[in-house]
């Protein structure tokens, strides 16, 4: 009995250690013609969200919404194979919206004059691991041509799609 349990403890601390130590995911961003002008690095907040680590370069300067959508697929010349946002719960668009927001909205971030940006944006309603998980069925972080507007449905008025990665399982977490 108390090798069965001693056993049982084990899986389950070695379950959750696991967990825990699921190592960052590093996502792509390309342009629709293929320029690579990013990465952004997700891993677990202590909370239960996702914090990205942005490294972007060669963008237009100015303010973007930032999105997770909800199918892993970045196709040129649109990227309209991402798909809309990440919205299992049918919520309305934004993020300052009373009937929303989607899980896929996240604060605008801002590009600077030279094209750039190294910032992190966490979405509190996202998770990298359990049932909900972005990496069960994958997902992908679009950038836009323009400010999300933040309560226009279903996209915020955010304009063109000008980055896509696809958030997908590291080939170093086992996944």
């Amino acid at each position: 009995m108390k090798t069965a349990f001693t056993v049982a403890a084990l899986t389950l601390g070695v379950g959750v250690l696991g967990l825990h130590a699921q190592a960052p995911v590093k996502v792509e961003l390309r342009t629709p013609q293929g320029q690579v002008v990013g990465t952004a690095e997700a891993t677990s907040t202590q909370g239960g969200g996702v914090r990205f680590a942005l490294d972007l370069k060669g963008l237009p300067a100015g303010p973007h919404a930032i999105h997770i959508h909800e199918t892993p697929k970045c196709e040129p010349p649109d990227f309209m194979s991402a798909g809309g946002h990440l919205n299992p719960e049918k919520k309305k668009h934004g993020l300052e919206n009373p009937e929303g927001p989607h899980r896929g909205d996240m604060p605008n971030i801002t590009i600077g004059a030279d094209g750039t940006l190294k910032t992190t944006v966490t979405n509190s309603a996202a998770s990298l691991s359990g049932a909900n998980s972005l990496l069960t069925t994958g997902a992908a972080l679009v950038i836009h041509a323009s400010a999300d507007d933040m309560k226009t449905d279903p996209s915020g008025n955010a304009g063109a799609r000008i980055a896509c990665g696809v958030i997908a399982p590291s080939k170093a977490s086992g996944q």
